[in-house]
């Protein structure tokens, strides 16, 4: 794992794109998170806001980093209305990353938990079969399908939209379209990011096919490094010992897809 820094560093934002009308991707320069392994996250200052935990996006520019943001709460939308110019502080990275094993592999994500997935794929090998299935609800909250077609460009290779209601790709979950491909095919691993109920019956899919599988985790966080307590998860927490766990553990975690902490550590049901 690399090694994190805890001193906030001040960027500046240089581009931002729109991937759909709520989501954008924010581009800056930092030698360091430009080289995160897949997993690792930054801790991102939104100056007067409040400070969040975000998945490191790859750049296709050398030394640049970048921040996908869906606009939700307070600070996810204060970040996804920063412009060219405006200047945000990151912290990191932390956490593990997934392990990264060879072979025919299954990455299964949805909404913004795409981005550790996308970031893997630059670290697969060209000899690997991916199958990379991602989820959204419309036709309109698609993203990162042509990246992620680029990023496998020369490799064999499927990229598999699923939309809860039928307007692009196979209709229904992408828990279902997983549960087709383990009819018709043996992976050699499963890593999944995205909504934890969805990450849950990744988790237990792979699990009943006998697959190693690997989840990157979601938990409220507000330091980073194991201090707040905050993203506690079960005996162990989200920032520290993970995001990224295996199955077993998982499988073994009372909270894992049932279970949630609200901002004041109260433990709230899904």
């Amino acid at each position: 794992m690399q090694k994190s820094f805890d001193t906030p560093k001040i960027v500046t934002i240089e581009k931002v794109v729109d991937e759909t009308p709520t989501v954008r991707t924010i581009f800056f320069s930092d030698e360091m998170l430009s080289k995160v392994l897949p997993g690792q996250f930054a801790m991102v200052w939104i100056p007067g806001i409040n400070e969040i935990p975000m998945s490191v996006m790859v750049s296709q520019e050398n030394g640049k980093a970048a921040f996908t943001v869906r606009k939700h709460g307070l600070a996810t939308t204060e970040l996804f209305s920063k412009k060219v110019g405006d200047q945000i502080g990151i912290r990191g990275p932390y956490g593990n990353s997934f392990t990264i094993k060879q072979g025919n592999l299954l990455l299964v994500g949805g909404g913004t938990g795409l981005v550790p997935l996308i970031r893997m794929i630059t670290f697969l090998k060209k000899s690997d079969n991916v199958t990379l299935v991602m989820g959204a609800k419309t036709k309109l909250e698609v993203f990162f399908e042509g990246l992620a077609n680029k990023l496998l460009e020369g490799t064999k290779h499927k990229v598999i939209v699923a939309t809860e209601d039928g307007s692009y790709g196979e209709k229904g979950l992408v828990t279902d379209v997983m549960t087709k491909l383990f009819q018709e095919n043996k992976f050699d691993a499963v890593y999944t990011c995205g909504p934890e109920k969805m990450m849950h019956k990744v988790v237990q899919i792979a699990s009943e096919n006998k697959t190693h599988v690997e989840a990157s985790i979601e938990r409220m966080m507000k330091c980073g490094i194991g201090i707040c307590g905050s993203c506690c998860f079960g005996d162990v927490m989200a920032c520290k010992d993970g995001t990224v766990f295996d199955g077993v553990t998982l499988l073994a975690n009372k909270e894992f897809g049932y279970t949630h902490r609200s901002k004041s550590g109260i433990l709230d049901n899904y």
